[in-house]
């Protein structure tokens, strides 16, 4: 059984794995001390959690938390090397119950000063039962688990597993972590056949990436193989522009950035940030969001964060679903840009969550009475004669329009469930349902503007 390096497994006096040069070159420059580790300096500093590991040669078992191409996998080999303990490493993908118990033994076998550290790649692609039977290992110390996930470990990992691992969330690399990474990776594998680059080609390549540096390096193996074909071998800001012609973006519609994004999104026009709710609507779409779930995402924010303080907030963006609809993409793009810059300039309010939600809570309490009588239909006879109907009083036959009947159930007499705000259309709706109110209760409507 190979490990993740395509290696035996090695034991306590062998390193995992050297990569040869037909590796691609994001192996082929995989750091291989701490002092060789670009970015993390969060995760890696002396007084955190990792850097006081290293010092005292004790390393917790952990779960690495971040996206693809940030070093989770790169770490866990330095880690283990750095208090000089073996490492077997494995992807969670192609490991079943009979490669976990080989390597179980392995780690028995290996066992020396201190437990070798099991690398698990994508732990989150472990279900539940193979995720439990790591527990008893990792809690004997057979093995320091490091386990790494680009999902969310609230969700993809059992509570049991992750109370006995420390966190460590990692982070994109920025910019200039990513030209440190490219810059020191042609430094260590120049050779005669190489040509000069340019620092705008490393700056365009780093900034393509989305904070990748497995794709930024793929990007600039990609980007010197194409400068070579070329009669002046240097590689130009033109031509890596060329190579990633299609910029990065890290995206998995069944997973946490999809929610990441649509969150972004709707807290972006809530704040009235028309600029940030273009970028990441373009952002979402650009990455390959369904457009018909962006258009449902907008509906559902006319009504919960605009409501009837404006009320063409739900018909444009109910428009810029239809134009989905009806023209696909990439025209109906535009139709949801208009949604979203017409729903952040809008005024604000929540008066109509909060309301329904009230009225959610109050049938959850309890308040479930039966449909009062008055207000029951009586299509038949026996229902007539059972009193449906009975005390009805029809608005239309009121001068004013409004009945002095109660339409709450008793339980709910006198609950108020929609307070309008004061912004937009919901003042004036606001005092349209004073006004109703006031009638309902055949009180003067004198008052009505000393109470508006």
């Amino acid at each position: 059984m190979t490990d993740l390096f395509g290696n035996q497994p090695p034991d306590a006096s062998t390193d995992s794995g050297h990569a040869t040069r037909h590796a691609p070159l994001a192996e082929r420059v995989r750091p291989r001390t701490l002092a060789d580790v670009v970015g993390q300096e969060s995760a890696l500093g002396p007084n955190t959690v990792l850097g006081r590991a290293i010092a005292s040669k004790r390393l917790p078992s952990l779960i690495l938390w971040g996206p693809p191409g940030c070093g989770k996998t790169t770490l866990a080999a330095v880690l283990a090397r750095s208090i000089n303990t073996p490492l077997l490493a494995y992807s969670a993908v192609r490991v079943g119950v009979k490669e976990l118990k080989a390597a179980m033994s392995e780690a028995a076998r290996m066992q020396g000063e201190r437990p070798p550290v099991l690398f698990l790649d994508e732990i989150h692609r472990f279900n539940k039962a193979q995720q439990d039977a790591l527990l008893p290992h990792v809690e004997a110390g057979d093995v320091t688990l490091v386990g790494a996930t680009t999902e969310n470990p609230s969700f993809e990992v059992n509570a049991a597993l992750l109370s006995r691992c420390r966190l460590i969330v990692l982070e994109p690399l920025d910019q200039a972590a990513l030209v440190r990474v490219l810059e020191r990776a042609i430094e260590r594998t120049r050779d005669d056949d190489t040509g000069p680059v340019d620092a705008e080609a490393l700056e365009v390549l780093a900034q393509r990436s989305g904070g990748d540096a497995r794709f930024a390096l793929g990007s600039l193996e990609l980007a010197l193989s194409a400068a070579q074909r070329e009669d002046g071998r240097r590689l130009t800001s033109e031509l890596a522009h060329q190579v990633v012609a299609e910029a990065h973006l890290v995206y998995d519609k069944a997973g946490e950035e999809h929610f990441n994004l649509a969150s972004a999104l709707h807290k972006s026009l809530r704040n009235s940030d028309a600029q940030a709710g273009i970028y990441w609507l373009a952002r979402t779409l650009e990455a390959g969001e369904d457009p018909a779930y962006v258009a449902r995402r907008l509906v559902r924010f006319a009504s919960e964060d605009v409501g009837l303080a404006d009320p063409q907030a739900l018909v444009q963006c109910m428009a810029a679903a239809q134009a989905v609809h009806r023209l696909g993409m990439p025209e109906g793009a535009l139709a949801l840009a208009q949604a979203a810059t017409y729903c952040a300039q809008a005024p604000k309010s929540n008066a109509l969550y909060r309301a329904y939600n009230a009225a959610k809570q109050a049938i959850a309490d309890g308040a479930r009475d039966p449909v009062p009588l008055h207000l029951r239909n009586a299509p038949t006879k026996l229902m007539k004669n059972v009193g449906y109907g009975d005390g009805y009083q029809y608005a239309h036959d009121d001068d004013t329009g409004v009945s002095a009947m109660e339409c709450l159930p008793p339980s709910m007499h006198g609950r108020v469930l929609y307070r309008p705000g004061d912004r937009g259309f919901e003042q004036e709706a606001g005092q349209r349902l004073r006004h109703a109110w006031k009638l309902a209760h055949r009180q003067p409507a004198a008052s009505d503007e000393q109470d508006a």
